[in-house]
């Protein structure tokens, strides 16, 4: 019906008649624009969207291109103001990095491999040494491929197992439905083998002849068959092995940890259902490990004969069990391996010969646990000495080793690539990311505090400030968080936020409720019809930080983006007048009417974690938090917004018709910016200098409404 609409007024020559400003020319005075008739139907009722317009599938009408190109002109005429303190800040920010830097190298077969980057160039180079003569092989130069590109990434690649061939994931519109290609490493060419429309994984076989992928749908771009692809066939003969009946579940596959298996995983917010094949029995039937069935969650690694399984059955936190690979299919045959604790969350594992290393959280904190397997009361930690960090496993790709790599992170702490002897405690440390510039770990403190919510409920807070802070209620905040699919933001080193603290800003990660950081409940809490939790949440740690004298009440920037868009949108309704400025990025804001609509991407995923709007009761509830619904006439903070024309998570038209109802709405003088990347999607540029421009521009922003320009 929409595009209807747009059609009658592109054919009336009416294209102006979409800005009310007499004076519309003028880069100086915001974009506005006309209202529509528009009726968005429920089982509930019916309500109004005046710019239900601005969407556009194609994403070629001229009348919404035309708008979102004014917005992008106003929003260039305001920050040309400070460009030269944006210029300042983009140097600034690159300065910090290695340009020509590479990633610590990894072991499997004969090759050691690991990516790099040259001085001046975007994109990484993947490539590979010989362990027998040293000699590099670069499989996948980026820049070459990206040139003359507007966006583009590899999402993916996997070696063949005789390592010979190079399967790799393209996109180049930043809408992530990626194609696939293959590269003989022998010669460096690509095969004529190409498939399209694909997600974001692939597995090998063990004859190195065969590839699995998982084909999306062109409409929802939901991922629904899994495709077995002989090499050198044409793509419509394309064996389909799977098919996932319920388009509530996402589809991903793989390799197991030995190789020894391809498989193929079927998860929704609540269940999960794995198959399994033998990788050098690509002809064979894939066999569930256990079956799904609602409010059961698992996962599975092949190890030694056997599988290890992280499960929430009867687990809340999760806990490990182990099957016989020769019994799986009924979860009956489960055996027991580590015991749940109500305490501690289980994040993830990895299983060695001699070791199991898992990965948990326990008082909103990520460590690892070493178990030998002979001698589980033997377990031990990763120790650390600062109050908030995050390890995480590196890769690794080989079971039979005694050595575990690791990173370890935190506010302070550059990411640092370690290797850990688990016989012997051995601990070597092989690449501390190099932070160029003036930056001295020295000089800054992270602190861990506690705010307590309005139900009670203790909220952790990450905290990053230069040494010497006065806490005088003084210094600006820039408050980030996330809070919802269970998603943790853990206190990882952020090179970029330095920009804003070396000027005095104190850093804040709000742990809040949508996330998992103190366990299962932690995200329970913070979803469905508890989701208000989240945003009451952040804006406690704001009350927190503000009354205990570490920032002014004035001088609070929050930032949040996709989910924490939906975030910085409530927020905004709920207690504009406690924030300066609020950064929503590709913003989650128009919460029923997507939920509604399952023609959308993605939505019919997303029912478990917002609730599915044609029962009342979510219906209710969602409405009376979506921000764009929830605007009202009332004075808003400056809001700086962010798109992504292609964007297939949360699609351009939502911020844009927020930010549209925001101009009519809002009675104040603060500025409202609105930018959409006409070249990407959801994760903007591709680029690394291009990313850390955009970061730039953000900071300046917010620094410019303080009056700092330098």
């Amino acid at each position: 019906m929409y595009r209807n609409v747009v059609t009658m007024l592109l054919a009336a020559s009416c294209v102006s008649s979409f800005w009310l400003n007499a004076n519309d020319l003028d880069l100086n005075v915001p974009p506005v624009a006309v209202q529509q008739p528009y009726t968005v139907s429920s089982p509930h009722g019916d309500r109004q969207d005046p710019y239900y317009w601005l969407r556009d599938d194609s994403r070629t009408s001229p009348t919404v291109l035309d708008y979102l190109h004014r917005e992008n002109d106003y929003f260039a005429a305001y920050a040309k103001a400070y460009q030269p303190l944006t210029d300042k800040l983009t140097d600034e920010i690159i300065g910090r990095i290695k340009q020509d830097d590479s990633s610590v190298p990894y072991t499997k077969g004969d090759y050691s491999y690991y990516s790099r980057y040259e001085t001046g160039k975007e994109y990484p180079i993947y490539a590979r040494k010989s362990l027998e003569d040293g000699t590099e092989q670069v499989m996948l130069d980026v820049n070459q491929l990206a040139a003359d590109k507007d966006y583009y990434r590899v999402a993916n690649w996997q070696v063949s197992p005789d390592q010979n061939l190079l399967a790799y994931l393209e996109d180049s519109s930043g809408r992530r439905q990626y194609t696939l290609k293959v590269r003989d490493l022998r010669t460096g060419q690509d095969l004529a083998d190409q498939l399209t429309g694909l997600s974001g994984s692939l597995a090998w076989a063990a004859d190195n002849q065969t590839l699995y992928v998982i084909q999306n749908d062109p409409v929802t771009l939901l991922s629904t068959t899994v495709l077995q692809h002989k090499l050198g066939n044409s793509p419509a003969q394309a064996k389909a092995v799977y098919q996932e009946p319920d388009n509530s579940f996402y589809l991903s596959l793989g390799n197991s940890q030995d190789d020894s298996y391809v498989m193929i995983t079927s998860e929704s917010t609540v269940s999960t259902e794995i198959r399994v094949q033998p990788s050098n029995q690509p002809q064979t039937e894939f066999k569930v490990l256990a079956p799904r069935q609602r409010d059961f969650q698992y996962s599975a690694e092949h190890h030694q004969g056997r599988w290890v399984i992280k499960t929430d059955w009867q687990a809340a936190n999760f806990r490990l069990m182990t099957v016989a690979a020769d019994k799986i299919g009924d979860r009956q045959h489960w055996q027991p391996l580590l015991a749940h604790d109500e305490q501690v969350f289980i994040e993830d594992f990895t299983a060695f010969a001699n070791y199991l290393a898992i990965s948990e959280r326990s008082n909103g904190l990520r460590r690892i646990k070493i178990m030998p397997w002979q001698a589980p009361d033997k377990a031990f930690y990763i120790a650390s000495d600062e109050a908030a960090y995050v390890t995480r496993f590196e890769k690794n790709p080989e079971q039979n080793t005694d050595w575990l790599r690791y990173s370890y992170t935190s506010l302070t702490t550059p990411n640092s690539v370690y290797k850990l002897n688990m016989q012997t405690g051995e601990k070597q440390l092989l690449k501390q990311t190099e932070v160029l510039g003036d930056f001295a770990q020295s000089n800054y403190v992270t602190e861990r505090v506690w705010a307590t919510a309005a139900d009670g409920a203790k909220i952790p807070v990450s905290l990053l400030y230069r040494k010497g802070l006065q806490r005088d209620g003084t210094a600006p905040l820039y408050q980030y968080a996330y809070g919802s699919y269970g998603s943790s933001s853990d206190p990882s080193f952020r090179s970029t936020v330095f920009s804003l603290v070396d000027r005095g800003f104190v850093y804040a990660i709000a742990h809040i409720r949508g996330g998992q950081e103190m366990g299962r409940h932690w995200y329970e809490d913070g979803k469905l019809l508890n989701k208000v939790n989240t945003f009451t949440d952040y804006i406690a740690v704001t009350d927190h930080l503000v009354a205990n004298n570490y920032v002014a009440k004035d001088k609070v920037f929050g930032m949040g983006g996709s989910a924490g868009g939906l975030l910085m949108g409530a927020v905004a309704n709920m207690a504009p007048q406690k924030y300066r400025a609020l950064i929503a990025h590709v913003p989650f804001v128009d919460v029923v009417t997507t939920m509604l609509d399952e023609s959308i991407p993605l939505t019919t995923n997303e029912f478990d974690e917002w609730g599915n709007p044609k029962e009342k009761a979510y219906y209710d509830y969602m409405l009376a938090y979506s921000p764009y619904d929830q605007l009202s006439k009332q004075a808003y903070p400056a809001l700086y917004v962010t798109t992504g024309l292609y964007d297939s998570q949360v699609q351009y038209f939502e911020p844009a018709k927020w930010v549209a109802k925001l101009r009519t709405h809002k009675t104040d003088q603060n500025p409202l910016l609105f930018k959409t990347n006409m070249e990407a999607g959801h994760g903007g540029k591709s680029g690394r200098f291009s990313r850390l421009a955009e970061y730039a521009q953000e900071y300046a922003f917010i620094l410019n409404l303080l009056g700092i320009d330098e």
